[in-house]
């Protein structure tokens, strides 16, 4: 069977099952994108696992979509056998972003949920161990949305930490030991 009729067979599959958004055939990247509903997430990636043969999770992207108020999930499936993917996309509130924990499908989500929760401030109900990730004594705002401004957190923060007193700029460590000068377009983020 061709790759565009595998495609149709499990767009339909699929569509018998649940209500999608959006669905859209990219045949020349070789995937099927679908737009679901945060509380159909769970229950399409499962059924995408155990009915239709996409044993692997390849990736789970995340996207700041800023201009509309939402985080947008993308969680990219393969299947071996039909050498075919799915991405299954969907999208949160942004000021209140709360999903079901879903690392009971794949062992591995429970990482990327824990990183999303970190860097994104997404509350993934359920989760374990949600605390224990990268950041120590974080009480910042989540670092990776497109509104953190990291240089002004840096500033406030780094330079006038207790302990900090005595830290050198890298910069200017290395220009003493080497004796080259300082970039132009490293200038302004000295502290000379």
């Amino acid at each position: 069977m061709d790759k565009g009729k595998r495609f149709d067979t499990i767009r339909a599959r699929i569509k018998e099952n649940f209500v999608l958004s959006q669905d859209k055939i990219y045949a020349d990247k070789n995937r099927l994108d679908i737009s679901v509903s945060k509380q159909r997430t769970p229950a399409i990636l499962f059924f995408c696992k155990e009915q239709l043969g996409f044993i692997h999770l390849m990736h789970v992207g995340i996207v700041d979509w800023i201009e509309d108020g939402t985080l947008e999930l993308v969680f990219m499936l393969w299947s071996p056998t039909e050498k075919l993917r799915v991405y299954i996309r969907t999208r949160l509130n942004r000021e209140n972003p709360v999903m079901e924990n879903m690392d009971m499908i794949w062992p591995q989500l429970n990482t990327y949920e824990r990183e999303f929760k970190e860097m994104y401030g997404i509350d993934f109900k359920g989760l374990i161990a949600a605390e224990e990730f990268l950041l120590e004594d974080w009480d910042g705002p989540p670092p990776m949305l497109r509104d953190f401004d990291t240089e002004a957190y840096a500033q406030e923060v780094f330079h006038t930490r207790p302990g900090r007193e005595d830290a050198q700029d890298v910069r200017e460590a290395i220009i003493k030991r080497s004796q080259e000068e300082i970039p132009d377009f490293a200038k302004k983020y000295s502290r000379q």
